[in-house]
């Protein structure tokens, strides 16, 4: 496949495709979710069920022009019981993604993350990662982790980038540049995070994870400019040119990718990595068209 570059791109693969998913979300209520599922339908990739208080449902579906009767929606009004509904369709492969919908981040992820009902294999790592789409990049930056693992160690690390790559490759990035990110690409003891970047590279040379050409530490203007890096003089596979970023911290990513939102005019598609199947969980506040990205991508995913 061509390699897709921009998340309009992603969206027309997708309806190329034939691709249809089952969308299971939990208190569909609010209308910027609404909308981006009505849209997903129209597009043909999508075929969301929507769980919650069926009569806001359906007011939420008038107000946005559609018809109640064309959407498959299940009655249950309570928060709690609505995202164990949506967490089991997932699981007993009634439905082939689990959204969040109107209902507080930990009662959704109470169900997500739940030992014997929820999405999460034993052992499994729980990331984020998010395709971020910017006027001055000439391709997606993939980016993580933006939203789950405050401090990731060494094995959360390891999962990251593993997540990270076979997102790329979904993309039609074969061999995709994935820098790791820190304050300056000097090694110092005194940021850990130094070690397992040395682990992690090894690993890649060793074949230990999946192919992607890797290398860190690297400052952002060293893995995403390649002027940067004629001036530096610094020696880096990446060369300006990185695929993807992988964060040292939660705190660090999640002020990166909220700058560029903010100051940058970037747009994300974003998942929750690591669930047996892919989990959109997004702001209640955040846009149709950012929501709209992110089913798009559990659609690509999953």
């Amino acid at each position: 496949m061509n390699t897709i570059t921009s998340l309009d791109q992603m969206v027309q693969h997708l309806c190329n495709s034939g691709v249809n998913r089952r969308i299971a979300v939990a208190v569909a209520e609010d209308e910027n979710t609404i909308s981006a599922l009505i849209e997903a339908k129209e597009k043909g990739f999508a075929s969301p069920i929507l769980i919650g208080n069926k009569n806001k449902i359906e007011e939420a579906l008038i107000l946005e022009n559609a018809k109640p009767e064309s959407f498959h929606i299940i009655d249950i009004p309570d928060h709690t019981l609505a995202a164990k509904e949506a967490v089991r369709m997932v699981r007993n492969d009634e439905a082939d993604v689990l959204m969040k919908g109107l209902i507080g981040t930990d009662k959704f992820l109470r169900a997500v993350l739940d030992k014997e009902e929820g999405l999460l294999p034993p052992k499994a790592v729980m990331t984020y990662v998010c395709a971020l789409e910017l006027p001055k990049y000439d391709k997606l930056l993939f980016v993580s982790d933006t939203a789950v693992i405050p401090y990731p160690d060494l094995k959360q690390k390891i999962a990251m980038v593993n997540y990270t790559v076979q997102m790329t490759k979904k993309f039609g990035i074969e061999n995709p540049k994935v820098a790791l990110i820190g304050a300056s690409e000097k090694v110092n003891d005194s940021f850990h995070y130094c070690t397992d970047y040395t682990q992690i590279c090894k690993m890649v040379d060793r074949g230990q994870i999946p192919k992607c050409t890797i290398d860190g530490p690297l400052d952002v203007f060293l893995a995403c400019d390649k002027e940067s890096v004629k001036i530096k003089g610094v020696p880096t596979p990446i060369n300006g040119e990185a695929d993807a970023l992988i964060f040292p911290s939660l705190e660090s990513a999640n002020s990166f990718y909220k700058g560029l939102m903010l100051f940058g005019g970037g747009e994300l598609a974003g998942l929750i990595q690591g669930t047996i199947k892919p989990v959109v969980v997004m702001s209640r506040s955040e846009s149709q068209k950012s929501k709209f990205y992110c089913v798009a991508l559990s659609c690509l995913m999953a």
